[in-house]
């Protein structure tokens, strides 16, 4: 019954999106269109501003120049450039403001068909926001390094969000970023040469399909952090194509590498799930991310006072995890950058030991799937073998470790173990 209804909440959220954005597909269905070409961005600046409910603007192919961009507190607005490789919006001269375009308590916004390149913050931040469309958008950053801002494509706080057929690189935390949102949809997308490709954080009812994420530190992440404005859940995650991510890891120091930040991905993750749950990963390629395809973590990984945040918007215990029919393979070796990151040493330890205890595994790669081993038996003082019910059915050999995190501290009763028979659920 729960799946029935789970599936028909998905199906009414998946037609309000088309539905928005067949109606926002048509230009004709604005009071006003404003239409601008290179030279004017003084005049596009001010009439972002300046703009009304149902206003369409039309920017001709060019490169334009700007400082930064705002559009606030309006209904039915769409921005229309004539493709990714005709229109540029370049924000290399930024000298104010944290994003390259802002767009704060919009209802029914879309922008379509340009790139957005070189913004010292964000390049596309939408806050507050709601019936959002992202489309044939390429944002990108010329140097994939610290000097990058942390987000290429970034709602937050919304409801109702489509992101489709967009390109991001060079961010240093997140190429597309779906944060403290219910309701969203990424499909059909590319990013490289990010921290992470696409990270799914404090978000609810998400769907995360036919995108390919490679060439990155982290391929894909699921997060749900503490102090924030809602818990995420729900989310759904298939025919994706994740891999080759081991790109070295150039989160920013402060704000991008705190305890909860990205800093922590291990260059050669495919996928990582950090205290989220109801989670199904099914029918993806996740291939050559040479440190881990797919982790499962709590937060107690990250922060030994994790339990202490526990409330209505966080828990850090992951639970009600599927991850089955995909496809996974990894490379002969850990990518070079793990063995200078704090959590690729720890990896390349856990292949270590398993190896050093057991001689017929004859120096295997790391499992494919790394579980932490830390449940809520530690918050119940229970006993049960899989109390979260993380479950995984995937063929194969060495597709699994329990990494006994509990007890990393203590080398002597460390002991990480492949037995995955706890982990079939039917």
């Amino acid at each position: 019954m729960k799946n029935l209804l789970y599936t028909a909440l998905v199906l009414i959220a998946s037609m309000s999106l088309s539905c928005t954005q067949k109606e926002q597909g048509n230009n004709n269905a604005f009071k006003t269109t404003l239409s601008f070409k290179p030279g004017e961005e003084t005049k596009i600046a001010e009439a972002f501003l300046s703009m009304k409910d149902s206003t369409l603007i039309l920017l001709k192919a060019g490169t334009y120049k700007f400082d930064n961009l705002s559009i606030a507190q309006v209904k039915h607005i769409k921005i229309q450039g004539e493709g990714y490789d005709k229109t540029i919006l370049d924000f290399t001269a930024q000298s104010q403001g944290g994003e390259g375009i802002r767009v704060t308590d919009v209802i029914g916004f879309t922008i379509d068909a340009m790139t957005i390149k070189d913004s010292k913050g964000d390049l596309l931040k939408i806050n507050k926001s709601r019936d959002v469309t992202v489309t044939n958008l390429h944002a990108v950053w010329s140097k994939a390094d610290s000097t990058s801002g942390g987000y290429a494509i970034y709602p937050v706080m919304c409801k109702n969000v489509l992101i489709e057929n967009c390109y991001t690189e060079g961010s240093s935390d997140a190429g597309i970023y779906v944060g403290q949102t219910d309701s969203a949809i990424v499909r059909k997308c590319k990013a490289a040469k990010n921290v992470a490709g696409c990270e799914i954080e404090n978000t609810s009812n998400a769907q995360v399909y036919d995108n390919e994420f490679y060439n990155n530190t982290a391929g894909f992440l699921i997060f749900d952090l503490p102090d924030l404005s809602k818990r995420g859940g729900h989310v759904k995650v298939y025919n994706n194509y994740i891999h080759d991510n081991n790109f070295r890891n150039f989160a920013k120091a402060g704000s991008f590498g705190t305890t909860w930040g990205v800093g922590n991905a291990s260059p050669g993750s495919g996928v990582i799930i950090l205290a989220a749950s109801d989670i199904e990963i099914h029918d993806n390629r996740i291939i050559d991310n040479n440190s881990s395809a797919i982790s499962i973590a709590s937060g107690f990984v990250v922060d030994e006072k994790a339990g202490e945040k526990i409330n209505a918007n966080y828990f850090p215990i992951p639970k009600n995890v599927k991850i089955h029919s995909n496809t996974i393979e990894m490379g002969p070796a850990f990518p070079a950058p793990a063995y200078e990151h704090r959590m690729g040493k720890l990896l390349i330890s856990i292949a270590q030991k398993l190896n050093a205890v057991d001689p017929s595994r004859k120096n295997k790669r790391i499992p494919l799937i790394m579980y932490d081993g830390i449940s809520t038996n530690i918050l119940t003082k229970g006993t049960g073998v899989n109390p979260d019910s993380i479950c995984i059915n995937q063929k194969g050999d060495n597709v699994f470790v329990n990494a006994d995190f509990l007890n990393l501290s203590n080398p002597e009763q460390w002991k990480p173990n492949t037995n995955i028979s706890p982990y079939n659920c039917k």
